[in-house]
């Protein structure tokens, strides 16, 4: 790795579900293939007690349990947790910080020099606001200036609530911190096959030249879950299905398959295409949503704990979009995305207009329909549903499947985990893979008079392992 200069990674919530199951398992594997910094440290922040004996107990422990590298040896773990120590504060006491500041310049004097600060808030959205103006407040915020560092902070979604709360957040962060220091994580866009749709539409001669309305019918992109809420009741009756996965990872996932060729790969070019998409979006109005959109919640869903009785709160949606430019106009693209179903899949599936002609024997049905899917997970890949003679005296055309498999060829652990790729990047300054603020302003102008004509769709019920409702547009 090419960074240079020491740096410091603070996380709030340390104690958190994401810390123990993504943050450590992801700090871990980049310290273990040497792309993090040759001199860093990694310091907890949270409410609870813990001495940095116990608190390195505490991140072994996730480690073990959540690393794809295990078993790791004793040594490679010690040499891990030499760079970890805990600092106790309160996310809302100004004194905190000022000790929080306290134990930063320890650091800085033992690497010998101020250092790069990573601040990394996986702390509910509710904290956001206050963390920041403390960490502005103490200090924290300002970078050592010159050659000795970088100040950067890293936010997990949601990025608030509608377009209000989204761009009150945002004034927020640009009262604080310059663009190129706000990294917005939406981790599915360091997820692997994400990354490849645009290697695989602009670096292929096959494909691109028949990416438009004239040849494909149609893009879906789907976000399937067999778990429910996980006893998350509170957080998730006041969010919904559309705020948590449809605002950001699917809208997110339909830029990557729409865009058009960026200029380059840097990020400000592959950013601004994305955004692009979105300014292209058709709106939903109070007259479309009815015979755009699709709501339901699944049985049950109203005894979870902490869940209004009369909650209307969506655990499935699935929207028909347009993007109202020159290569899409008239391509449906559907938006789908459910808690509780038969299984666990998210993929992006572009299906091509049927073919005109076929040689055929006389009589055979034909509704050939080319496809290529996306599959994001659980087994990343690239597939394409193409027509062939099937073996045999007569001439009949049979369906094949032609697919690249990642693991299949590089092995799961060659696989960067999203949080690896989310944290890799941020050290680096590169923020293709993180929403910008224009991005996140216009996916949220989309969703927003949704959600403001929600009741005007009927909330339909389904059962908990099945398709989801089973009505259509």
């Amino acid at each position: 790795m090419e960074t240079i200069s020491p740096t410091t990674i603070v996380i709030f919530g340390v104690t958190g579900d994401l810390a123990q199951r993504k943050l450590f398992p992801a700090l871990f594997e980049l310290h273990s293939k040497g792309f993090l910094p040759s001199k860093y440290h990694i310091v907890g922040f949270s409410r609870r007690e813990l001495s940095t004996e116990s608190f390195q107990k505490f991140v072994k422990e996730a480690i073990v349990s959540f690393s794809k590298k295990m078993p790791a040896s004793e040594t490679e773990l010690a040499d891990f947790l030499f760079h970890v120590s805990y600092k106790q504060g309160l996310f809302d006491n100004a004194d905190s910080y000022k000790n929080l500041a306290d134990t930063l310049s320890l650091v800085d004097d033992g690497f010998g020099q101020c250092s790069n600060k990573l601040f990394y808030l996986a702390v509910p959205p509710n904290l956001y606001e206050g963390i920041l103006s403390h960490l502005s407040s103490s200090g924290l915020t300002i970078p050592c200036g010159g050659d000795q560092g970088w100040t950067r902070v890293l936010i997990e979604k949601p990025f608030g609530r509608d377009v209000e709360t989204a761009q009150k957040l945002d004034h927020h962060l640009s009262d604080l911190f310059q663009e190129e220091q706000i990294f917005r994580i939406d981790h599915y866009l360091a997820k692997e096959t994400l990354q490849n749709i645009l290697a695989f539409r602009f670096s292929n001669a096959l494909f691109e030249h028949l990416w438009s309305g004239e040849y494909i019918e149609s893009v879906s992109v789907k976000l399937f879950e067999t778990l429910d809420i996980l006893g998350r009741g509170a957080f998730y009756d006041a969010t919904g299905a559309l705020r948590d996965v449809g605002q950001n990872h699917i809208l997110q996932m339909l830029a990557l398959v729409a865009m058009e060729r960026p200029k380059s790969l840097k990020p400000e070019s592959v950013r601004r295409e994305r955004a692009r998409v979105f300014e292209k979006l058709t709106p939903m109005t109070r007259k479309n949503i009815e015979t755009h959109a699709i709501r339901a919640q699944y049985e049950g869903y109203k005894d979870e704990q902490n869940v209004n009785p009369e909650s209307e709160t969506e655990t499935y949606f699935k929207l028909k979009a347009f993007i109202n430019n020159e290569r899409w106009k008239d391509v449906p693209f559907y938006l789908e995305s459910g808690k509780a179903l038969k299984e666990t899949k998210t993929e992006i599936v572009v299906t091509f207009k049927p073919c005109t002609t076929c040689l055929c024997i006389d009589g055979e049905k034909h509704k050939h329909k080319n496809s290529i899917t996306f599959t994001i997970q659980p087994n990343e890949g690239v597939s394409i549903e193409y027509f062939m003679k099937k073996p045999g005296f007569d001439s009949v055309v049979e369906a094949q499947d032609l697919s690249y498999i990642y693991r299949e060829s590089v092995g799961d652990v060659a696989i960067p985990d999203a949080y690896e790729k989310v944290l890799y990047d941020c050290i680096r300054g590169d923020q293709t893979l993180f929403p910008s603020t224009s991005e996140v302003d216009l996916t949220w102008k989309y969703i927003s008079p949704i959600i403001e004509h929600w009741k005007s769709v009927p909330l339909l019920s389904y059962e908990r392992g099945s398709h989801g409702p089973q009505v259509s547009f």
